[in-house]
């Protein structure tokens, strides 16, 4: 990974479709009772704050927590994981939902921007393979660099997913929205594991 303007902005937005802002605006909307602004605005931070440490500790430390305690390879970590975002992908795309929320109103504000929307509707498997993959392939740096900008927009969405979502109601375009990134996921979910398989087969020498 390069540190040239275009670089940054093509692994950002890799990071970014990863992240999903589009399922953290049809969560914080469909709360109920409804969030007035400044409990939005606050879970919406705090959920990007302890995502982004929880990503930031993955990145620096994922290769040594892999490699040296748990004895796990790179693409176990890149095929897992995107087995995971695969699912999620799939329960857009059926389902038109990326998470469903069994009993969230009984927690507390605090609650709900750590579990679950900091991890793992932001900061999920998916995004945490990445981060660590991307660590060891180009470097904590780099990763930082280009993860940073898509935690910002997905931070922004959120401030803004009221009238995100009442201008997709307006057009009718929640259904399709949320089945169109489900599909984007199933894809970028493929292409992880389809990297893990093939580091696999070069490993083993087939």
């Amino acid at each position: 990974m390069n540190f040239d303007i275009g670089s940054i902005a093509e692994n950002s937005l890799y990071f970014l479709a990863l992240i999903n802002p589009a399922s953290k605006v049809f969560f914080l909307t469909a709360h109920q009772p409804a969030l007035n602004t400044h409990d939005l605005r606050h879970i919406a931070r705090r959920a990007t704050f302890f995502a982004f440490i929880i990503l930031v500790a993955g990145g620096a430390g994922g290769k040594v927590i892999l490699e040296n305690i748990f004895k796990v390879e790179l693409y176990a970590l890149q095929i897992s994981g995107g087995l995971v975002l695969l699912f999620s992908g799939l329960a857009a795309v059926q389902k038109g939902m990326f998470y469903h929320d069994h009993d969230n109103k009984h927690m507390s504000i605090d609650e709900l921007s750590v579990v679950p929307l900091a991890a793992p509707l932001i900061a999920g498997p998916g995004t945490i393979a990445a981060t660590i993959s991307f660590s060891i392939q180009f470097g904590f740096l780099p990763t930082l660099i280009a993860l940073t900008p898509a935690l910002l927009i997905n931070l922004i969405a959120m401030y803004a997913s009221r009238h995100i979502s009442k201008m997709l109601e307006f057009f009718v375009f929640v259904g399709p929205v949320i089945r169109l990134t489900g599909l984007v996921v199933m894809a970028m979910a493929m292409q992880m594991m389809l990297t893990g398989v093939a580091a696999f087969i070069r490993q083993s020498q087939f």
